[in-house]
């Protein structure tokens, strides 16, 4: 989302814009690590798009995608960061002709995140949730009910629907207990990177519950608490990165 990349972006050095595909790229250095930054856009297919030009016009070899999402497993609460181990289009269903959830020609559901990338986040989330105390202040936390903030990591699924009902986010537990958030973009990226050998990680700040119980105000919540958690945690991340 755009509160989430202005905070990201203010952090390049030496920054250049580059518009290609429709979107802004922006190119530049942060702790010593070359960079090219970029909204994903929403749904499948646009953050595809914005996947394979980052690989096939940028010559990205790593790519990291940060957001937000909805929390589906019951341990996952506002204000939780999740890593995701694998990723999965909740909305894949070309049944009979395959199972339900297999992606066409691929002979799976699940694509799995780089193993050194997703251990590399998960150490930076867990400092910045340490650290959240002094990211987020007492006004903020009491806001948006931010208590025990905690990291996990596991399936994150993905599909072009956002989810905020109570209905379809049990549905969806219901059909994958394993889940513990949901979004639109991070298996599609993921396919992305698969296809082109890639390394894939991604990290997801919970905004909500992904049902109707949620009453998050939510372009504050970007500015406030998940644009302020992506800058510290990416930071973290490329710092470790660098080492």
């Amino acid at each position: 989302m755009p509160e989430e990349k202005a905070g990201l972006r203010e952090q390049l050095d030496a920054p250049l814009q580059v518009q290609h595909a429709g979107r802004e790229f922006h190119t530049g250095g942060w702790h010593g690590q070359p960079v090219v930054l970029a909204l994903s856009r929403i749904g499948k297919v646009a953050a595809a798009t914005t996947a394979a030009v980052l690989i096939e016009r940028f010559g990205a070899q790593r790519i990291v995608f940060t957001g937000v999402a909805g929390g589906l497993h019951h341990d996952v609460k506002v204000g939780d960061t999740v890593v995701g181990s694998a990723f999965l289009q909740h909305d894949m269903d070309a049944s009979p002709l395959f199972p339900r959830y297999e992606v066409p020609l691929y002979g799976r559901t699940r694509f799995s995140a780089d193993a050194a990338l997703s251990a590399l986040l998960l150490t930076a989330a867990r400092a910045v949730s340490t650290g959240a105390g002094g990211l987020l202040d007492a006004h903020t936390r009491a806001q948006f009910q931010l208590d025990d903030m905690r990291v996990h990591s596991g399936l994150i699924v993905s599909g072009d629907r956002f989810v905020s009902g109570a209905g379809e986010a049990l549905a969806l537990r219901q059909a994958l207990p394993d889940a513990l958030a949901v979004e639109m973009e991070a298996a599609a990226v993921a396919q992305v990177c698969h296809d082109y050998g890639v390394p894939f990680a991604a990290v997801r700040n919970i905004s909500d519950r992904a049902d109707d119980t949620a009453h998050v105000d939510f372009p504050a919540y970007l500015s406030q608490v998940a644009g302020r958690q992506a800058q510290a945690l990416i930071a973290a991340f490329l710092q470790a990165l660098s080492k």
